[in-house]
């Protein structure tokens, strides 16, 4: 976690902590778009790397378990509440102008942004 001072505007023309929140709105479909149009601000560039690197292994991982009868749904189900909140946590902390970076995937994110 860090706070620092960041840019107020983004390449989006967006306050960048709100562009930053939106690269987590749909997962890593707003994490690619924002890595794809975003040049100027390294704060939203960061957001949407790891929201890439996050979103797309779930996504993996929850389509993988739906198709494994009763234990995988189970399993997906049990996992679904966990996703979600991950998801509003890290919205709020992009909001937040947080470089809120998570375990592994944070330092990977930082290192490709």
């Amino acid at each position: 976690m860090e706070t620092g001072t960041i840019p107020e505007k983004s390449t989006t023309n967006l306050d960048v902590n709100l562009a930053a929140a939106l690269t987590y709105l749909l997962g890593f479909i707003t994490g690619i778009v924002f890595l794809v149009i975003e040049k100027d601000s390294k704060f939203v560039r960061f957001h949407a790397m790891q929201s890439t690197l996050v979103f797309v292994p779930l996504f993996v991982l929850r389509y993988i378990l739906w198709s494994i009868p009763i234990v995988g749904w189970m399993i997906a189900i049990l996992l679904w509440p966990l996703m979600f909140v991950l998801w509003i946590v890290l919205m709020f902390k992009a909001y937040q102008g947080q470089k809120f970076k998570l375990p592994i995937v944070g330092d990977m994110a930082e290192q490709k942004a």
